[in-house]
């Protein structure tokens, strides 16, 4: 094994697995919702259940590309409820889905929460960790508006498993918001740098501003 990737996402999970199953099957099914992307076909297909892994994959690629901003999000009925973004080009014909699976091929995929991941770091091991947050709200409202999308009960069990995995000998770097209390969770415990980025998640353009993120470095 050369690599270890986790997420608590099953349908992106998935996706990856079909792609190192059946690279051109799931190439095929991207370009034809290309040739078909319309604003109806996108309700349409967001819609719909796919069953076969190559469709349920291209499905997941063409409404994360399509949708507003590539957010992903599901309802209480864990149906995908992103609107459709303004985006046109969905595939790529330099993309090397062969390539994509060559490279996944030698890594284990798996869903799982990240505690059961970080458990199997040990010593040479270099993690990388980007949890769920988001960075509209860094000033005004952090814990209460992220509590809804990783809690922070979550960010003191993340911290924890992160410090043990690097007491086991593994280099562990990690993303998170630029907030406060996410610098006062990890005061002593490693290097924290402020990186500044476009942000991208906004109604408009105008609302794009110059954000701030942290790398955490145990």
């Amino acid at each position: 094994m050369s690599a270890l990737l986790a997420d608590i996402n099953s349908r992106l999970v998935e996706t990856y697995k079909a792609i190192v199953d059946d690279p051109i099957g799931v190439r095929d099914e991207l370009r034809r919702h290309h040739e078909l992307h319309s604003l109806t076909y996108y309700y349409q297909e967001r819609a719909r259940k796919r069953r076969s892994p190559k469709g349920r994959a291209g499905q997941f690629l063409y409404l994360n590309r399509t949708c507003w901003n590539g957010l992903y999000r599901e309802n209480l009925r864990g149906e995908f409820n992103v609107p459709i973004g303004t985006k046109l080009d969905v595939y790529d014909p330099e993309e090397n889905f062969k390539e994509f699976s060559e490279a996944l091929a030698g890594a284990e995929i798996y869903c799982q929460d990240f505690e059961e991941t970080l458990l199997q770091a040990g010593s040479g091991d270099f993690v990388f960790i980007d949890p769920p947050y988001t960075t509209a709200h860094n000033i005004n409202g952090f814990v209460k508006y992220n509590q809804k999308i990783f809690k922070w009960d979550d960010q003191m069990r993340l911290r924890d498993a992160a410090i043990a995995a690097k007491r086991r000998g593994a280099h562990v770097y990690m993303t998170n918001a630029d907030h406060s209390s996410v610098v006062s969770l990890y005061a002593g415990v490693g290097e924290i740098i402020r990186l500044e980025r476009s942000s991208v998640i906004s109604g408009g353009t105008k609302g794009r501003r110059v954000t701030a993120e942290l790398l955490i470095r145990l």
